[in-house]
């Protein structure tokens, strides 16, 4: 994506960045999904941001007006036309917010420019376009391109029409950010690219309001697919010493999509208070950079699933610790919990039962070759396996109900703090030593948004908004325990 401090186009890290998404959220969903009326006095957990978590049409309306905006070396074809609609409304958008926000009139981008990567006769903001599978703002002539010969039909077939809205919002929020003043030749690409993030969450929140005259989001499937694409565009995982290493850095999957809720819940007023402190704030002692010559990879296994709870176990202090089992019937025998595999938690027993196969299928590592995939790894199962803990602190708690929406996102955000207390290295009674490591909570955020068992009650019974699941976790992460018994009574 693109340099903040460069008249180039937008860099994407992969053509296909985006391609993981659909095919993960259509058949990995292993939690059902809560129904019924909401009764917490502070959050409504069957709302996203304030607005009702349903699905429905998301995309190009059948009835969309015309693209008010020309293309320039445009062949004319469908592709371009979705790109031209979706710059017209994003402008729609900017012509009232940008005033609302920032007190001065609107300026519109100079020029709209399509290229077919596969042909030798375009240029984008001073260079060629032949192999160019990308799009992006041109700081230099205020000038937005894409690809529409590789990237737009890639980014169609994995997300629809709102897959290549989304990343266009993302390059005009580029503009607004240099329009505004917010970003600079000075601004870090760190704070630039999620103040884009952060303008494209606003953008979408309005087109999820059903304000747009052209597109449509649901804020069901249709908001998750946009999360999975941002996740999709997190920084490559590197190891300490790596050359790369904070070069062009643009976030992790947790940072954008963080960045992205705050535009789609507070507008683009949000976005004004991204900068590196904030983002550092956010970050906190979060590893950025794996060790040398480390994946940060903890095999699945029963010896290491007994010492993430033995460490949980250090960590949280509870007077009477939950026994460990790793026989699946004992999870089926439970008198007052449904199974929620890989790992389930029964309260008469205080027992926390781990289906060993499942959970390690769970944690498969997701190619690190692949940069269309989501972050899958170690933690994806074993925030679950955490989040089955937090339920165990509840239950010794009291005084909340176990299987409620409340208590799916009450979980979610205690597995954020339980996650964030392992930053430092635990030391397990047996000499083993627990700390989590660059990527892991990328892998925790994925899996809220695909299964939603780290984000799910006692029955492994989540809410339908993975935004929602997502806003819950980092609750967690940034805050403690406590705060996650007041947000989520």
């Amino acid at each position: 994506m693109s340099p903040s401090r460069s008249s180039k186009p937008s860099r994407f890290r992969s053509s296909a960045a985006l391609l993981a998404g659909t095919a993960v959220l259509a058949g990995a969903a292993c939690s059902t999904m809560l129904q019924g009326n909401a009764v917490s006095v502070f959050d409504d957990p069957f709302k996203v941001a304030g607005m009702p978590a349903t699905d429905g049409p998301t995309g190009l309306r059948p009835d969309a007006e015309s693209p008010a905006r020309d293309v320039t070396g445009t062949d004319g074809g469908d592709i371009d036309n979705l790109a031209a609609s979706a710059v017209s409304d994003i402008e729609d958008y900017w012509a009232t917010a940008y005033e609302d926000a920032f007190d001065e009139r609107f300026k519109p981008v100079a020029e709209l420019i399509s290229w077919d990567a596969n042909g030798f006769d375009g240029e984008f903001c001073g260079d060629t376009t032949y192999g160019l599978v990308n799009a992006g703002y041109c700081y230099a002539d205020r000038t937005i391109g894409w690809d529409r010969g590789e990237l737009l039909p890639s980014l169609q077939r994995a997300h629809g029409d709102i897959g290549v809205v989304m990343v266009l919002a993302h390059e005009y929020g580029h503009a607004v950010s240099r329009l505004s003043g917010l970003s600079g030749r000075d601004t870090p690409t760190l704070v630039a690219e999620q103040q884009a993030d952060c303008f494209s969450g606003a953008y979408m929140r309005w087109v999820a309001e059903d304000s747009s005259q052209r597109f449509s989001l649901s804020t069901g499937e249709g908001l998750n697919n946009v999360l999975a694409g941002v996740i999709s565009f997190r920084d490559p995982l590197l190891n300490e010493g790596d050359p790369d290493a904070g070069y062009d850095e643009h976030g992790s999957a947790f940072e954008r999509v963080s960045a992205f809720q705050f535009g789609f819940t507070d507008g683009p007023s949000a976005c004004s208070g991204i900068d590196l402190d904030e983002i550092g704030q956010r970050r906190g002692d979060l590893p950025v950079l794996l060790p040398e010559d480390q994946t940060g990879e903890l095999p699945v296994t029963e010896d290491s699933a007994r010492s993430i709870v033995d460490a949980m176990e250090i960590l949280f202090e509870p007077q009477n610790p939950p026994a460990l089992s790793f026989e699946p019937a004992d999870a089926d025998n439970c008198a007052d919990a449904r199974p929620s595999p890989p790992a389930s938690f029964c309260p008469a027993t205080n027992t926390i039962v781990v289906d060993l196969p499942a959970l390690e299928e769970m944690g498969t590592q997701a190619d690190p070759d692949d940069g269309t995939a989501l972050a899958a790894g170690d933690n994806t199962a074993y925030s679950v396996l955490v989040s089955r803990y937090m339920l165990a602190i509840q239950h010794e708690r009291g005084g909340v109900a176990l299987n409620s929406a409340e208590a799916a996102l009450r979980t979610a955000c205690l597995t954020g703090v339980a996650t964030v207390k392992m930053s430092e290295e635990v030391t397990t009674p047996d000499g083993d030593t627990i700390a989590l490591t660059a990527g892991d909570v990328d892998e925790a955020v994925s899996g809220m948004l695909t299964n939603g068992l780290a984000a799910s009650d006692v029955n492994g019974e989540s809410v339908p908004s993975g935004f929602s699941r997502i806003d819950a976790f980092r609750v967690g992460v940034l805050g403690d325990a406590d705060r996650c018994f007041t947000r989520f009574p």
